[in-house]
């Protein structure tokens, strides 16, 4: 079994400490979370960048703050940063990307509902159109083209695999290709074990990918995903609780679980030094 990579998602754009006390947001905290991460044993962090009371933050200084805690607090982490974001323009959602150069970025594969409905309240919590029409796909895979970022292509539903078609025969994706499927938004893809089967069956040969289960349907996802050969992603962005009633401390806790059961099933996790290689990236520069 080769190595799995594991990633963090740190943040997240909607969730706030009224939720999740362990949620960081300014950009040392965000670098304090990342370290706690990768000494836990994840290689990637993927970050959405907050303002000092929690709100979305797209602006390019708040991301450089954030990249530059990470780089002298983390410097062996490959830095993955988001460009989803509602009703912002796509120039602001790519201008980090432009001006930081990051290792990775999310590239959000196609438009949706996006909801959270809270069946205790019987109401819709969030409801959002993600809007992500092919032409602005092509703008940002451009763009992180030319900042030699590898996108990460995020799927919330079967259609998203077949969309990143044209833009392979259009010659904006090489090798490696890194798909995200992510299971469990309302208004994606259900987080089963059928349904994933469904979307690696679904996947070129050749494809990198990684499972990303939203809420604690995770630890049901994360087994089958190993065993199919997958990458797992796992974060305060994701899932708050590492067993049922007991929420994480830090997304150390939630990467510390995630290693154990990789293990368990016998597999192991993946270095920084590996999963750059795993990804097709340079060896990071040694002094």
């Amino acid at each position: 079994m080769k190595p799995v990579i594991l990633s963090a998602a740190l943040t997240g754009a909607l969730a706030d400490r009224r939720q999740c006390p362990a949620i960081p947001y300014t950009a040392q905290e965000i670098a304090a979370e990342a370290r706690r991460s990768l000494e836990a044993g994840a290689s990637i962090v993927h970050v959405h960048a907050r303002q000092e009371d929690g709100k979305p933050a797209f602006d390019v200084a708040s991301y450089a703050r954030i990249d530059e805690q990470l780089k002298q607090n983390c410097p062996q982490a490959i830095i993955n940063y988001s460009t989803g974001a509602i009703n912002v323009d796509r120039e602001t959602r790519i201008g980090h990307i432009r001006a930081l150069r990051p290792a990775m970025a999310a590239l959000n594969m196609g438009s949706m509902n996006y909801a959270i409905f809270s069946s205790k309240q019987r109401r819709f919590v969030h409801d959002h159109v993600f809007s992500n029409p092919f032409g602005d796909i092509q703008f940002y895979l451009e763009a992180m083209n030319e900042a030699g970022t590898l996108p990460e292509m995020e799927c919330f539903d079967s259609g998203h695999i077949h969309n990143v078609d044209p833009l392979r025969e259009m010659g904006l994706l090489g090798t490696p290709l890194l798909y995200s499927l992510v299971m469990g938004v309302l208004g994606g893809i259900p987080a089963t074990v059928r349904d994933l089967l469904h979307l690696v069956q679904s996947l070129p040969a050749e494809a990198l990918w990684q499972c990303i289960g939203i809420g604690m349907v995770q630890w049901q996802l994360l087994p089958t995903a190993v065993t199919l050969g997958g990458n797992v992603r796992v974060g305060l962005e994701d899932n708050f609780y590492v067993s049922e009633g007991k929420m994480a401390t830090s997304n150390g806790d939630l990467v510390a679980k995630a290693v154990r059961m990789i293990e368990d099933v016998g597999g192991r996790v993946a270095t920084p030094a590996e999963a750059r290689q795993m990804l097709g990236m340079a060896p990071l520069a040694t002094a």
